[in-house]
C-alpha cells in the first residue's frame, strides 16, 4: 500500500520545512531580510531563552552582509521610530558605518535622534567592535561617523547637549572627547569643560548649566530645570520630589512611580490626582511613544503601597495604548502561546537590567485587547497542548492579561490549538499566533511541511477566505508558517505591528508582507 504520508496531494503541495529552530523543531527560515527585520524589533541584545546576547549580535551582523545596504537603513528607521527601539537601530547604524557611510549618513540623524541613541551608536562602534575583535568590521571609530557625531552636538543647543548628558558606559564626556566637537561660542566650550570636567570659565557657562551649580552649592530655593537624574543623584527633600513629580515628563512618571511612593510624593491626594490624570493622557501616551507592555511593566512592579488611584491609571493607560488593535470583520481566533519559554523575560536576561515582564505577559496583553476590540473573537491558549481559558471581554485588558499568564505551562506545540479548530470544525477568518515559534513536540510528522502548516491547510480548506498571522514576541530567524499571500510572519511588541496585522486582515499588504511595509514606510535611499 501507498505512503500516504509521502502521496497525499493535498500536502505534498505544501513547502517542506527548510530549517530547525532553537528547539531542535522543524521550521522555515526567513530570507535574510525577513530575519533582519524580525531580529531589529524584537532584539535587544540580552539572552533569550534559547540564545544568548552574543548569538543576536553575531546573527545579526551576518545578516547585515546578506541584504543591500539600503534595507538596512530602511530596517533601522523603522525599528526605531514605529518599534520604538534602542540598541538594534544603533546597531544597523554601526554596521552602515562599516557598509556605507553615504546610505549611514541620509538616515542617521532619523535613528540617532536623542542622546541615549548616540552614546549606544558610539559604544556599539568603537567599545564592542573592539571587545569582540573587530567583529563589525571596524576597530577605529572612523572619519565619516565622527563627523556624523561632530555634526548630531553641531545641530542641538547648550540646553539639548546638557539634558543629554545623563547617562554612562559611555557618557556623553566619554564621547565628546572621542570625536572633538568644535565649539562655536563661548557657552560651549565652557559646556564641553564642564563635560569633561576640565577647568571652564563659570561666567561663560549657559544659564541651565550655572543654574544647576548654583543650587548645588546651595540647596534651597525651587529646583532647576535640569534631567530629573541630575537631581535625584543629590540629597532631596519630599517637598522637592513634590516639584520633581510635579514636571515629570509621562515617561519619567511610569517608570518612577515607586520612586514616588518612597519619597512622600503621594501623601499629598493633589498630587495623587494630578500624577493619574497624567498617566491616562492619550496625548501624552502617544508623544512618549509608549509600548503597551511598558504600562503593564509598570502595573507588574508597582508598590503594594501605591494609591488605588495610580493602579487604576495605569490600567487606563493600557487600554488607550492599544486603542488601534483592528476591528476585524468576522470569526477572529487568538492563540497566545503559554509553554515554559515564554515565561522568559520578554526584552531577554541582562544583568541588573532584566524586566520582569515575560513573553506570555506579552502574549496575553496582545490576545487581550485583540478580545475587548473584536466582538467575535476566542482565545485559545496552548502548550504541549490546547489549554482552556475563557475571557470576559468587558473585563479589564490588565485582567484578562494577567489570567491568561497564569495559565499552567508546558512544551511548545504550535500545531496543537489549530487540530484543535479542525476537529471542532471551526469557522474562522483571521488567526493570529503570539508565540516564540520554537514548537519541537509536533515535529515527528512524516510530512515535508511542519504540522502547523499542515493544520493550517486544513482549516482554510474549510475557511478559503481565512488568515494566518504569526507574531512573534523573539529575535529568531524562522517560523511554523511558510509566508505566502494568505500568512504574515511579523516580529515586536509595539502597536505598530497591530497596524500591519489590520492591513493585511483587510487584503491591503502586497507580496512580501511585512519586508515591503518597512521598505515602504522608511522609502528609498539611493
Amino acid at each position: 500500500m501507498a505512503n500516504t504520508t509521502l502521496f497525499n496531494t493535498r500536502t505534498a503541495a505544501l513547502p517542506a520545512a527548510d530549517s530547525r529552530n532553537e528547539a531542535g523543531g522543524k521550521a522555515y527560515a526567513f530570507s535574510a531580510k525577513h530575519a533582519l527585520a524580525q531580529y531589529a524589533v524584537t532584539g535587544c541584545l540580552n539572552g533569550t531563552y534559547y540564545a544568548a546576547a552574543g548569538d543576536q549580535l553575531d546573527t545579526a551582523l551576518r545578516l547585515c552582509g546578506q541584504v543591500p545596504v539600503e534595507f538596512i537603513a530602511q530596517t533601522a528607521v523603522y525599528c526605531r521610530e514605529r518599534g520604538h527601539m534602542k540598541d538594534m537601530p544603533a546597531l544597523l547604524c554601526a554596521a552602515l558605518a562599516t557598509l556605507d557611510t553615504g546610505v549611514l549618513k541620509q538616515v542617521f540623524d532619523r535613528v540617532i535622534d536623542d542622546g541615549k541613541m548616540l552614546r549606544n551608536f558610539v559604544q556599539i562602534v568603537q567599545i564592542v567592535q573592539i571587545v569582540r575583535s573587530g567583529v563589525a568590521g571596524r576597530k577605529s571609530f572612523g572619519t565619516a561617523p565622527k563627523r556624523m557625531v561632530q555634526r548630531w552636538f553641531d545641530r542641538r543647543d547648550d540646553a539639548a547637549v546638557f539634558r543629554a548628558s545623563v547617562g554612562q558606559s559611555p557618557s556623553l564626556a566619554d564621547v565628546v572627547k572621542m570625536v572633538h566637537p568644535r565649539p562655536a561660542t563661548p557657552q560651549r566650550a565652557a559646556l564641553y569643560a564642564w563635560l569633561c570636567a576640565r577647568k571652564f570659565e563659570r561666567a561663560a557657562l549657559p544659564a541651565t548649566v550655572a543654574a544647576f551649580e548654583q543650587w548645588k552649592e546651595k540647596r534651597s530655593g525651587d529646583l532647576p530645570d535640569v534631567p530629573f537624574q541630575m537631581l535625584t543623584a543629590q540629597p532631596l527633600t519630599d517637598a522637592q520630589w513634590m516639584q520633581i513629580a510635579r514636571k515629570a515628563p509621562w515617561q519619567m512618571t511610569r517608570m518612577n512611580l515607586n520612586t514616588f511612593l518612597r519619597h512622600g510624593v503621594f501623601k499629598d491626594t493633589a498630587m495623587i490626582r494630578m500624577v493619574a490624570k497624567r498617566l491616562t493622557d492619550a496625548e501624552a501616551i502617544r508623544k512618549a511613544r509608549a509600548f503597551p507592555y511598558q504600562l503593564m511593566a509598570a502595573f507588574v512592579n508597582a508598590d503594594p503601597g501605591l494609591p488605588r488611584q495610580i493602579t487604576d491609571a495605569l490600567q487606563d493607560a493600557t487600554e488607550i495604548a492599544v486603542q488601534n488593535v483592528p476591528a476585524v470583520p468576522g470569526k477572529v481566533w487568538i492563540l497566545p502561546d503559554v509553554s515554559g519559554s515564554m515565561h522568559s523575560p520578554a526584552t531577554g536576561q541582562r544583568k541588573g537590567s532584566t524586566t520582569k515582564v515575560r513573553c506570555i505577559d506579552v502574549a496575553a496583553l496582545v490576545a487581550a485587547a485583540f478580545v475587548r476590540a473584536n466582538q467575535d473573537a476566542s482565545v485559545l491558549p496552548f502548550s504541549d497542548d490546547v489549554v482552556p481559558a475563557k475571557l470576559n471581554a468587558r473585563d479589564s485588558i490588565m485582567t484578562n492579561a494577567q489570567k491568561l499568564a497564569a495559565l499552567p505551562s508546558g512544551g511548545t506545540n504550535c500545531s496543537a490549538p489549530m487540530a484543535w479548530l479542525n476537529k471542532q470544525q471551526a469557522k474562522g477568518d483571521l488567526v493570529i499566533y503570539v508565540s516564540d515559534n520554537e514548537s519541537w513536540m509536533d515535529t515527528s510528522s512524516g510530512g515535508r511541511a511542519t504540522r502547523t502548516m499542515e493544520a493550517w491547510e486544513t482549516f482554510r480548506r474549510r475557511n478559503p477566505r481565512a488568515k494566518l498571522v504569526c507574531l512573534d514576541v523573539q529575535p529568531y530567524a524562522h517560523s511554523q508558517a511558510k509566508e505566502r499571500a494568505d500568512i504574515l510572519n511579523v516580529g515586536g511588541f509595539s502597536d505598530a505591528v497591530f497596524e500591519i496585522i489590520a492591513q493585511f486582515a483587510a487584503g491591503n499588504l502586497e507580496p512580501g508582507h511585512w519586508v515591503r511595509t518597512i521598505e515602504n514606510y522608511s522609502g528609498p535611499f539611493v
